[in-house]
């Protein structure tokens, strides 16, 4: 039986979704088919949102981290960053040197008020579902969101099959995005939060005692090296599927759906896996699947081959996106999440903002298939340092029962 909250939270993350996978989903394509972006600027599509969150991240943490309640700060933000969708729509009628770069910067300054958004989020999802019950609710709410991912990349698919080239539909598209934003903002107001017990000790600007403790520790280790070798390689993939392979917003979106669809299929998998042995081995499994997919990749164009690919690609993911979220929280102690989170989010988009730009310099060097086989290679070692965070913590968690 669901809980308020969860009800709301999956209505929220459904129309969440729709709204940005109207959007993001297709930002390559339009930058490429209609704003000429060059590759250098495809690559800056996944590096600039960090490099904002990176920047941001640390304020709004403070910035949260004084507020009693923070709905109302989070429903707020999520507001600015999606008004920002009808500033897209104006970007075509700017001269055209300039286009793919008011496309960049209104991408980057969308993440302002998105930082603040996440943050705020996750610290209060955290706080509204309890322990015991996260593994299996995130489990069904990662599954029904990526069924109405799917089902609505699927159809802008087939409404635009033939629209790549017509700026117009991506104009009508980021309207829609516009929509279900606001619905997104209403939502969030729904849910029920509860203003904390009155603390007389004063927030502290960082608890730099959460980096002693050996679990979180390790956790930053293994995630950060993962995230570098995953990121390294999406500006790559952007441009071999829209310049090498030549795909349409169709096959664009039969990519995803693809993904999507053997995502939802195997989220439980990768629950019940976790239960069984832990987040952090099957984290080791989910690692070097996912170091298969740049060298599968580039051994064919053939748009159907390659969306076999991205559906294999999609079980691997699931695993990357249920353990990844429920073993932050796990390692992360309940006094200190916050600032757990917070540090966690700076991190990672530092190395979310270099790790494109990696990828790129080694597309421009070596070419597109020894930059994909390199980053196959990186992502083997990430998933190594996942198997030496399993073997530490059992040997950490042995020697505590032995002491004791």
């Amino acid at each position: 039986m669901r809980t308020y909250n969860e009800k709301i939270s999956i209505y929220h993350g459904m129309v969440s979704t729709i709204a940005l996978n109207m959007a993001g989903n297709f930002y390559p394509i339009f930058a490429i088919a209609i704003l000429g972006a060059n590759n250098y600027q495809v690559g800056l599509i996944s590096s600039l949102p960090p490099l904002v969150a990176l920047l941001m991240t640390i304020p709004a943490a403070m910035m949260l981290n004084r507020l009693e309640t923070q709905k109302k700060m989070v429903a707020l933000s999520v507001l600015w960053a999606r008004l920002l969708f009808i500033v897209l729509v104006g970007v075509i009628y700017l001269s055209t040197p300039y286009q793919a770069w008011a496309f960049l910067i209104i991408i980057a300054l969308m993440n302002v008020p998105a930082t603040v958004a996440n943050i705020g989020w996750q610290t209060l999802i955290s706080g509204m579902i309890k322990e015991e019950r996260r593994g299996s609710f995130f489990s069904d709410r990662n599954r029904l969101l990526t069924v109405i991912g799917m089902v609505s990349t699927l159809m802008i698919g087939i409404i635009m099959r033939n629209q790549t080239h017509n700026s117009t539909a991506y104009q009508l598209l980021f309207f829609i995005a516009l929509v279900f934003g606001l619905l997104e903002v209403f939502f969030l107001l729904k849910h029920k939060e509860k203003a904390p017990e009155p603390s007389k000790q004063k927030n502290t600007f960082m608890d730099w005692s959460i980096f002693k403790d050996h679990g979180y520790k390790w956790f930053l280790i293994a995630a950060l090296c993962f995230n570098f070798t995953w990121q390294m390689s999406w500006g790559i993939f952007n441009i071999y599927n829209v310049r090498i392979a030549e795909a349409t917003i169709l096959w664009i979106s039969l990519f995803s759906v693809a993904n999507q669809l053997v995502q939802f299929f195997t989220f439980p998998l990768w629950k019940k896996w976790a239960e069984r042995k832990s987040n952090t081995l099957m984290l080791v499994w989910a690692a070097l699947g996912m170091a298969l997919v740049p060298f599968l990749t580039v051994l064919s164009k053939n748009l159907v081959y390659l969306t076999f690919i991205q559906a294999l690609s999609g079980f691997f993911i699931s695993g990357i996106v249920l353990l990844l979220f429920n073993l932050l929280l796990e390692k992360s102690p309940e006094a200190t999440r916050t600032y757990c989170i917070t540090s966690y989010n700076v991190l990672l988009s530092f190395v979310a903002f270099l790790a494109p730009q990696i990828g790129i310099w080694l597309l421009e060097v070596f070419g597109i298939q020894r930059a994909m086989e390199f980053n196959s290679v990186l992502r083997i070692f990430s998933a190594l340092v996942f198997l030496l965070m399993y073997s530490r913590s059992t040997k950490y968690q042995k020697a505590t029962l032995a002491n004791n």
